[in-house]
């Protein structure tokens, strides 16, 4: 079946965050009110028909009372987790919890206490720093390497940091805003240096059907081997079928205590209460939206493949990071030689709106984060407004 990803759908005065919000300090109307927002991580494209469907009938039923996973919601997940990814989970070690940001604040809640450590790999999605240092952590760096356009985990300099008070570690499988997708090697020994040390391991993989290019997603549980009961892993339909605001996830939690401990934490939180629409969309997105995601993947990697090749011929200054997995360009515009807020005031000039690196922490300085997880003809506009911003 084929799909018309082309389709340019209007998105502003639907409240979206993306197309009807301003960058600090900027109102659209100043740059003659057409902003093109790249930014933010939601797709510019309708939700697969059997998702739509599947709301429809739930809505139909017209009552919406407080509601509980149901078992076909975990048996889907299951299920998608073992053909998609070769990774069997037991459905008892499955939690539902209310999006992946809010688990993100339950482990963390439920692992450490106030004062303990909490180590994250930036530059690296900045809801992983803030949330830790919001509920009182401290939040240690084990920054991640660049042996020219390839980024790699420091697993010596990890070792070092990690101390008695070290508690946690917060993995992104794969990596925003980088683009690896990591492999079984690289997990396994993160896994076995933090079990040694006692250290849980919180592996974000919202991303992981997001795989391009011949790469292949293994779930950081499988990697783990006999280790797995020292990872958490939080999973969601959302980012791979564009139901962002349906927040709906599930922790793959195969140890008892870890679980409990999680469970009693989402209890306490009053999370343990669900959308029906939430559930029945990501059911059905798991059950019969695999032809719509293949069709997804193969457009992401047609934009991809457009972006590097206009940038490389139009801006060669510009590097686009070789990307492995999720949506979302790294670009290096250290090369322009002008300061991150100059970068942004050019792009906001020329109505771009792009994530500024120095978001995602050490190791930002100079990236741009572009989405194109948009129609094409709304990828080339956004290029070469790039191009015109920073191209000499």
């Amino acid at each position: 079946m084929t799909y018309n990803f082309d389709e340019i759908i209007e998105r502003r005065g639907t409240d979206s965050i993306k197309w009807n919000g301003s960058p600090r300090g900027v109102k659209a109307a100043s740059i003659g009110g057409d902003l093109l927002p790249l930014w933010v991580a939601d797709m510019d494209f309708r939700s697969p028909q059997v998702v739509l469907d599947a709301i429809a009938k739930r809505a139909a039923h017209g009552l919406f009372g407080y509601t509980v996973a149901p078992a076909a919601y975990l048996a889907a997940t299951r299920e998608w987790l073992a053909r998609r990814h070769g990774w069997e989970v037991e459905t008892d070690s499955l939690v539902p919890v209310p999006g992946v940001v809010p688990s993100i604040q339950i482990a963390i809640e439920a692992f450490t206490h106030p004062g303990e450590k909490v180590v994250i790999q930036p530059p690296v999605y900045h809801p992983f720093r803030l949330v830790p240092i919001a509920n009182g952590r401290q939040v240690v760096e084990n920054p991640l390497t660049r042996d020219g356009t390839r980024y790699a985990m420091d697993l010596a300099q990890l070792e070092r940091v990690i101390d008695s008070d070290t508690r946690l570690l917060i993995l992104c499988s794969p990596h925003n805003p980088v683009g690896r997708v990591w492999r079984t090697e690289e997990l396994a020994g993160l896994v076995e240096l933090c079990a040694a040390k006692g250290v849980v391991v919180l592996s974000d993989e919202i991303h992981c059907d997001l795989i391009l290019g011949g790469n292949r997603h293994v779930p950081t549980g499988l990697a783990a081997g006999d280790l797995a009961d020292r990872v958490v892993t939080l999973v969601s339909a959302t980012k791979s079928f564009n139901l962002s605001s349906l927040s709906c996830a599930a922790a793959v939690i195969p140890d008892p205590l870890l679980r409990g401990r999680f469970t009693r934490q989402v209890e306490r939180a009053a999370l343990n209460h669900h959308n029906p629409l939430s559930l029945a969309a990501s059911e059905a997105a798991y059950r019969q939206g695999v032809d719509w995601l293949e069709g997804l993947l193969a457009y992401l990697g047609g934009n991809y493949r457009f972006m590097v090749s206009y940038l490389k011929e139009q801006a060669p200054a510009l590097e686009v990071i070789p990307l492995e997995g999720t949506y979302l360009a790294w670009i290096d515009c250290s090369r322009t030689g002008l300061p991150d807020a100059e970068i942004t005031k050019r792009l906001l000039a020329e109505g771009l709106w792009l994530e500024e690196g120095p978001k995602y922490g050490t190791g930002g300085e100079g990236f741009q984060r572009l989405n194109f997880a948009c129609p094409r003809a709304t990828l080339e506009r956004a290029l070469a407004r790039l191009v015109r911003a920073l191209a000499p």
